[in-house]
């Protein structure tokens, strides 16, 4: 499943224009402290979090995340939107809880 379909099927609102909507999803990852993902997210994951800083930005670059999908309806920070943008990292937002999330990407994924 790619990242377009995933944000479609779950009804993710794009933070921009996804800049790889076509990356494909192989897992997914939830927690919010950034060392602890940064050592355990998946390679291709759909990570939520209510992390929207920069530095979530840099460790879902070094975990090779596909999406950061912000949760509870989580602030995206300017300058980290702006960050994204540039790697070509794909965040998506979501008003749901990050559990309510996870639990829809795994179903997705067939996890």
């Amino acid at each position: 499943m790619t990242v377009a379909q995933l944000c479609e099927s779950c009804n993710l609102t794009p933070a921009f224009p996804l800049p790889d909507p076509d990356r494909e999803v192989a897992c997914g990852f939830c927690g919010d402290l950034l060392s602890w993902a940064m050592g355990r997210a998946g390679e291709g994951c759909a990570w939520c979090t209510v992390m929207g800083s920069v530095n979530a930005v840099a460790v879902a670059s070094l975990a090779d995340a596909a999406v950061i999908i912000l949760c509870h309806d989580a602030v995206l920070m300017e300058d980290a939107a702006a960050r994204a943008e540039e790697r070509g990292i794909n965040i998506a937002l979501t008003s749901a809880p990050e559990f309510e999330t996870a639990a829809a990407v795994a179903k997705l994924l067939g996890l």
